[in-house]
């Protein structure tokens, strides 16, 4: 009877530190969230660059066509403005960023020497410096791409009317689209985005066929 208490007092003596373990293993597991903040830099770039290739060249082959029927006119003009909106948003967003870049480095540094204190430098804030390049590209891919939907959508079209349709209504769903992807990314209100990019395209383009037409009309 001795022996049995003896051993089952030992089984119990085991069993304790197996109970520690258990508790010691289960350690808490700290959940990182995305900081969709680090996206604004090039996700703006690329919107932007989109939408401005999209309204920009959708905008300049609706006044085109609204005094040349022509349909190799609006493409000649459609591909002489993608090339040329391309490399003026690239050095435009390059010189931008560069400029923020600099002032950013500078207080940086400015931070540095005020703390005289020997600490190390925050990894941080270089992190989220603002990269030039990468918002260069960003910004002339994306406006490419947005600039081949009305010069795809016009270019196998014959009828002057359905041609000026078509680019309108391909114009509409590319800057639905853009707005949406960039609402997604972003983690903005989809609607909102949506549907102020939609206005702003129609305004532009409405305005410019309206003033083109104006203007060729009176025969300046």
């Amino acid at each position: 009877m001795t022996t049995n208490q003896k051993s089952l007092n030992d089984d119990v003596k085991l069993a304790l530190p197996d109970n520690d373990c258990e508790q010691q293993a289960t350690p808490d597991v700290e959940i990182i969230e995305f900081d969709y903040s680090k996206r604004s830099q090039w996700l703006r770039a690329a919107v932007l660059g989109a939408t401005d290739g999209l309204v920009s060249i959708g905008s300049l082959m609706m006044g085109v066509g609204a005094v040349k029927q022509d349909a190799k006119a609006m493409i000649l003009t459609g591909c002489a403005g993608l090339v040329a909106g391309a490399c003026s948003m690239a050095i435009g967003e390059f010189v931008s960023v560069q400029s923020q870049l600099d002032i950013e480095v500078a207080q940086i540094k400015r931070d540095n020497a005020r703390r005289a204190t020997g600490e190390p430098e925050n990894e941080g804030d270089k992190e989220k410096l603002p990269n030039p390049a990468q918002a260069s590209a960003a910004s002339a891919v994306a406006f490419a791409i947005g600039a081949a939907v009305p010069l795809l959508a016009a270019s196998f079209i014959g009828g002057y009317k359905l041609r000026l349709g078509i680019v309108v209504g391909a114009v509409t769903v590319a800057l639905v689209l853009f707005g949406w992807l960039g609402a997604v990314l972003g983690k903005a209100p989809i609607i909102k985005s949506s549907l102020t990019i939609l206005i702003g395209g129609w305004f532009a383009m409405a305005i410019t066929y309206g003033l083109t037409k104006l203007i060729g009309s009176s025969g300046l």
